[in-house]
């Protein structure tokens, strides 16, 4: 019986971490160490206003959201639960190779705030944005009514709700297309998102995969250490070069929810911890219990559903840390 991690992959737009940072001297030391690797104070992480610019700002974010996730990672290998297979979707994929031991923490946050340097669109340029499709089950053989337009991307499939009446899809593109999408479809069809300028996991993030790939080049990638499965295909990553690709092609490639907790089930999986807030409670279908962990008392809550499902405790601190 295997224990699965699952990474979601938002950007911490509102204060995480918190309650962890202030009831756990290890949770601080980290955000110490991270501090020094981003040049962001402990504060601006917890609950600072994120920067102007669009970059600047995703660039925070997604700091925001990994710190939070390698610290409830730490603190459950300090009660004992280390992870048998680990997945993550978009930030989360690299936070899940980063804990997976594909490459060192340092790596994983100077990459994320070297992002804040990415240009951000020239003036003028087409506003991007995204939605969720809800999809009908016995509709998803249907062709969608966004696949002959030109300036909306599939950006991501996060599986069947869980009552299995629709599936959730992601998707991105141009915002002006987006709306006038919604607009013509039935009532809550598709749902424009407030907030995200940025279409990620679509060809209009390939001047950013561009601009970061040099940086990616750079990084010393090693296989990974644990299963580490990936969001871009049904697959798990078991070398470096594997794990670089995914990195390289994350920007502008879908993701996919399915495709991680498959693979999980697959592999024995009967138990999912869930990093963060990132990935929705109680709305998605999952093949085996999940157990979402962002407070201290989700850390007790994972042990002891953990321990009830049989799963084995590990010698305590044990998980995988920084080489």
């Amino acid at each position: 019986m295997s224990l699965g991690y699952l990474f979601g992959g938002g950007v911490g737009t509102e204060p995480h971490g918190i309650e962890l940072y202030e009831a756990s001297p290890l949770v601080r030391r980290l955000y110490e160490e991270i501090s020094g690797w981003t040049g962001l104070t402990a504060e601006q992480i917890l609950r600072g206003e994120l920067p102007e610019g669009r970059e600047r700002r995703q660039s925070a974010g997604t700091v925001r959201e990994a710190a939070l996730a390698v610290a409830v990672h730490d603190l459950l290998a300090e009660a004992g639960l280390r992870p048998d297979v680990v997945g993550g979707l978009s930030l989360g994929a690299m936070t899940a190779g980063c804990l997976a031991g594909a490459l060192d923490r340092r790596a994983l946050f100077t990459m994320l705030a070297r992002a804040a340097d990415a240009p951000d669109p020239p003036p003028g340029a087409a506003d991007e944005g995204m939605a969720l499709a809800f999809v009908r089950t016995g509709d998803e053989e249907s062709p969608p009514p966004w696949r002959e337009l030109p300036d909306i991307h599939l950006a991501g499939d996060f599986g069947p709700v869980v009552d299995g009446s629709q599936r959730i899809v992601m998707l991105a593109g141009h915002r002006t297309a987006i709306e006038r999408l919604a607009a013509g479809s039935a009532p809550g069809a598709i749902v424009p998102l407030p907030g995200r300028t940025i279409a990620v996991h679509s060809p209009l993030r390939k001047p950013f995969r561009d601009f970061m790939a040099p940086w990616v080049a750079k990084i010393p990638f090693t296989a990974p250490r644990i299963t580490l499965l990936s969001c871009l295909e049904r697959a798990e990553l078991r070398t470096a070069d594997e794990v670089r690709d995914m990195f390289e092609r994350n920007p502008t490639d879908p993701i996919s929810l399915v495709d991680i907790y498959e693979g999980m089930l697959s592999r024995d999986v009967r138990l999912g911890l869930v990093m963060g807030p990132a990935i929705p409670e109680g709305i998605l279908a999952f093949p085996f219990p999940v157990v979402h962990v962002e407070t201290p008392e989700h850390i007790e809550l994972a042990v002891s559903t953990a321990y009830d499902l049989g799963i084995e405790l590990s010698e305590a601190g044990s998980g995988i840390r920084e080489r």
